[in-house]
Order: C-alpha cells, then sequence, then structure tokens
C-alpha cells in the first residue's frame, strides 16, 4: 500500500556546517500514531521528543559517509560531514508531526485513521553546506582543475623569449554544491561519487599579445663613471627590480614600488643623497638616477607620466627638467602604458652605464620625430659659504664639506616635427631647482701671541690647505646619450602647461640630443641627486 507524504520534497542540498544543535522540536507526553514514519525510520508510539531524537540518530548516521569528487581523470574524497552535511526541514518535520500530537482532537482523530488505513512518511531533508563546499574545493581542487597559465616574456642575448599561455578549468563551486546536495539526497547508504562541475578559463595574458612586443618605442642611456661602488651597486640592484616588467594596456608602473624597501637586506648599499638641501649618507643612495633615465625612456615612447617631480636641486647627468626624482612615497616616478598593445620594460647597468628601453608595437607615423628641450628661465646665487668650527683641525686649516650649488628655474618643451616641419610646441612643466651653499670646515681661531715673535726675513706666504673631494658617489657623472624615439603622442603627463605669453622659442643649443652618441651635459659643481632619501 502506497504510504501518504506529509512533508513533500526530496533531499535538497543546502549548507550548514558543524553538528545538529537545534533544540527539540516537540513537547508534550502524547504518542504519535502507529503507521508514521520518517526517513525510513518507524516512528509510531514515541513522544515528539523521542522522534526528534531517532530523526537526529538518523542524520547523524549519515555524516560518516565517504563522498568522493571527481574532477577530470583526478578524484578527490571527504565525507558529508565535512561537507556541513545537516537536516535541513526541522520546522518542516515539526508541523506535519504536530497536527498529530497537538490541536484540535477530531482532526487528530481523523489523521490517525488515515494513517492505520495508508500509513505516512514524512520526508527528512538535508543539505551541505556552500561555504564547507568552497574550502573543500579551493583546498583540494583548483590544482587538480588545472589554472590558466599566463603567457610570460623575458629577454635573453638581446632576443625575446616566449612562454606560451594556456587555458585551464576552474571548478564551478555552486554548480558543484548543487550536484552533491542531488546525489545526496538519493541516500547516503553507501558511497557517494559526484563528478565537479567545471569551466574552462582564460589567461590575463596570451601569447599573441606578448608577440606584439617587437619594437623599440624609446630608450634612454645615462652616465655614472663618476660614481662609487655603493653608489653603482645602488644603480644595478634598483634597475633590475624593474628589468623585465610587462604592462598591459592601461596598467601603471611605479619606480618606488618596484624598488622599494630601500634597506640592506634588499640589496641596497650607503651612498650619497640630497637632504634638506645637504648631502647626506642614505641606503639606496642614486636609485633617482634610475627613476630619471626611466622618466626620459617614457618621454621618447610617449607613454603617459601619471606622476614625476623634480629634484630639490639640479643633477649632473641630465639637463634641467629631464630629470625625476624618488622620495618615499610622495615623490615618485608613475607611468601608464597608454598603448592598445602591452608594453615591456628592459633597464640594466653596463659599464657604468645605466640603460632603460621600451618595447612594444609601434603605431607612430615613421615620418613624425619628436624631441625635448630643456629652457633654463634663471639663475640664483647660492651665496657665501657657510663654516662650521672644528675644534679638531689645526687653526687656520679650511676643508669644504659640500660644494655649493646654483638655484635654477627651467622648463621642457615637447617639440613634433612632420616630414622636417614642426606641427607642436608645448611646455611639458616648469621646475624650480634650490640652491644651496657651500660648506666648510674650519679649525679655530689661532690665539693671539702673548710676545712680539721674532723677526724673520722673509715671512711664509699663507696657503689654503687642498680642497677635499665632494662625498663619495655625490657627482653623477658626464651627460645622457638621447633616447631613440619613434612616432605618434599621446597626451602629456601631469604638470603640463601651456607655453607662458610671449616665451621666446628655446636656441638649439639647448636641446636633449637626439642620437645614441655620448653628450656632455653641464657641470656645474652640482652633486648627482642620489635618491634612497628626500630629494
Amino acid at each position: 500500500m502506497k504510504k501518504k507524504v506529509w512533508a513533500g520534497g526530496v533531499f535538497a542540498a543546502c549548507l550548514a556546517v558543524g553538528v545538529l544543535t537545534a533544540a527539540p522540536l516537540y513537547t508534550g507526553a502524547a504518542e504519535l500514531p502507529a503507521g508514521l514514519t520518517a526517513g525510513g525510520q518507524d516512528l509510531g508510539g514515541l513522544t515528539r521528543e523521542e522522534a526528534d531524537q531517532k530523526i537526529r540518530e538518523y542524520v547523524s548516521s549519515m555524516e560518516n559517509q565517504k563522498i568522493t569528487l571527481e574532477i577530470g581523470d583526478q578524484s578527490v574524497e571527504t565525507t558529508a560531514k565535512d561537507l556541513g552535511f545537516h537536516w535541513s526541514n526541522e520546522d518542516a518535520v515539526g508541523e506535519a508531526v504536530g497536527k498529530l500530537t497537538e490541536g484540535n482532537l477530531l482532526k487528530r482523530y481523523m489523521a490517525a485513521r488515515d494513517l492505520e488505513k495508508e500509513g505516512a512518511e514524512v520526508k527528512i531533508e538535508t543539505a551541505v553546506d556552500s561555504g564547507a563546499v568552497e574550502t573543500f574545493v579551493n583546498e583540494n581542487c583548483s590544482g587538480l582543475a588545472g589554472a590558466a597559465q599566463d603567457a610570460t616574456i623575458t629577454r635573453v642575448d638581446g632576443q625575446f623569449q616566449i612562454t606560451p599561455s594556456a587555458k585551464g578549468v576552474v571548478v564551478d563551486i555552486e554548480a558543484t554544491k548543487n550536484a552533491l546536495d542531488q546525489a545526496m539526497a538519493e541516500g547516503l547508504d553507501q558511497p557517494v561519487q559526484v563528478a565537479a562541475v567545471v569551466t574552462e578559463s582564460d589567461p590575463k595574458i596570451t601569447t599573441e599579445m606578448l608577440e606584439t612586443i617587437q619594437d623599440v618605442l624609446g630608450t634612454c642611456t645615462t652616465d655614472f663613471s663618476s660614481s662609487g661602488a655603493s653608489r653603482s651597486k645602488n644603480l644595478q640592484v634598483g634597475s633590475a627590480k624593474i628589468n623585465g616588467r610587462v604592462l598591459l594596456p592601461g596598467e601603471t608602473l611605479s619606480g618606488y614600488e618596484c624598488m622599494q624597501p630601500f634597506t640592506t637586506a634588499n640589496g641596497y648599499a650607503t651612498a650619497a643623497a640630497y637632504e634638506n638641501g645637504q648631502v647626506v649618507d642614505s641606503i639606496g643612495g642614486g636609485v633617482c638616477q634610475i627613476a630619471t633615465t626611466m622618466y626620459d625612456m617614457a618621454l621618447y615612447a610617449e607613454l603617459e607620466i601619471t606622476q614625476r617631480q623634480n629634484h630639490s636641486m639640479t643633477v649632473a647627468y641630465v639637463k634641467p627638467s629631464m630629470d625625476a626624482a624618488i622620495a618615499g612615497t610622495y615623490k615618485d616616478i608613475k607611468i601608464t602604458n597608454n598603448y592598445d598593445t602591452p608594453i615591456y620594460i628592459e633597464a640594466y647597468t653596463s659599464g657604468k652605464k645605466l640603460t632603460f628601453t621600451c618595447y612594444g608595437k609601434e603605431t607612430r607615423p615613421a615620418n613624425r620625430k619628436v624631441e625635448y628641450i630643456s629652457e633654463t628661465l634663471g639663475y640664483v646665487d647660492p651665496g657665501a659659504p657657510i663654516e662650521k668650527v672644528d675644534n679638531s683641525m689645526a687653526p687656520g686649516a679650511r676643508k669644504r664639506l659640500q660644494s655649493s650649488h646654483t638655484g635654477l628655474r627651467s622648463r621642457l618643451w615637447k617639440v613634433v616635427t612632420v616630414d622636417g616641419k614642426e606641427t607642436e610646441r608645448t611646455v611639458l612643466h616648469t621646475d624650480t631647482y634650490n640652491a644651496s651653499k657651500a660648506i666648510y670646515a674650519v679649525g679655530p681661531a689661532a690665539a693671539p701671541p702673548t710676545e712680539a715673535p721674532a723677526p724673520v726675513e722673509t715671512p711664509p706666504a699663507e696657503t689654503e690647505p687642498q680642497v677635499a673631494a665632494p662625498v663619495e658617489g655625490v657627482d653623477g657623472g658626464p651627460g645622457v646619450s638621447a633616447p631613440q624615439q619613434s612616432a605618434e603622442a599621446p597626451a602629456a603627463g601631469p604638470g603640463s602647461e601651456a607655453p607662458e605669453a610671449a616665451a621666446p622659442a628655446p636656441q638649439p643649443e639647448t636641446a636633449a640630443p637626439q642620437s645614441s652618441a655620448e653628450v656632455p651635459a653641464p657641470q656645474p659643481e652640482t652633486p648627482a641627486d642620489n635618491g634612497g632619501g628626500p630629494a
């Protein structure tokens, strides 16, 4: 005889983790009539509390059943309990059973008579927990499914080498959870096997995208031949941390984020840097030359300059307004790929020269040329030197601790020509560089004589002691070789301004060199800003 179903439904999978802790559903001492079952368990003659306990024991008996999740040709095993298996329709069962033990006596009597004739089955619904399923899949299945592999690119011996991309598959958590629910709804008398639902995933960087990287978009080389071992090391270490970076369209590279932290543990040494108008020793001193070289490369590649600040004082390795400083997070060089294809940044030191090159897909016309012209607008005299008395020195002795720095104001012009005819002349930014006094250590004043000195035939001529060399690594070295460049210009970076009214056109001798030949830069008595500390 077919039994009447009191609480419809199938074993559904909802999610909840842990041991069943809900309070009993039934109260009162009335016994359930014969013929009532739940999940195949006979509840006739039991009180509501006893029926509740029997159902819980029935659900608990299924918690340790083995569940096998198949992913392709591999599989992982767990238990129903570990997936948060639990009794999910307690309220519905309680309502159905209550009709037989509580309320109107006539209705209870009629229900009991029906049970005697037909019997009734109360459906016990169970479920697993979505969060537990997701955790299980993430911890045990992600590697089995095979994540998508991005293509990678490196430059070896002047040639690009690409590791191809590969599509992958990922486990669909929600669909897999539903499949588990359906399988366990059929019962857990036997181990359950479920095939995970997977979807195909695409790599972020494909082989085809990286194959477009073939052309030199912009390059720049600066010289650090006068730098000592510590500063040279910092340039080698810092540039290596940027070398090989790939920027997808719209992505931004921060020089500071690539190179920091400036610590000995991260490979840096102590070298000279600018701080508050003075040259000081700082871990990572010299990395501002990296920022400058990257900036000039970006200018000729016509990338978007997202952030750039000049040094507090002039540097010797590039012309004014062609420099960029790094100091903490408030002075940084950030460049953004405004091309429709990826770009590759190459950075290295060789033979006391630092080189940055941007590779990508050239889209600018071959007959279009761009150059950048530094124009000095005025100078500021540093004034009289500062003297610091050093009592350990001989009276009248004098030693230079820091050279003077002439301040100046300058601006940078971007000039574009097509077939040799000028089509654009724009001021990118105007910069101010502080003046700084020379600093000397001097011995204490000589004590006045207590008696007249013995006469001498010829008094010795006063001579000033030999001036000491500047702090190691302060001289930035000569010149900058002009970056190579080719065509169409994106918008100028932040800080651009229109040319000042009636401003004279810069003279050719102020232009940055436009060939790969090394051209000496002006050599004021100015140390190179070496970064690492406030510029």
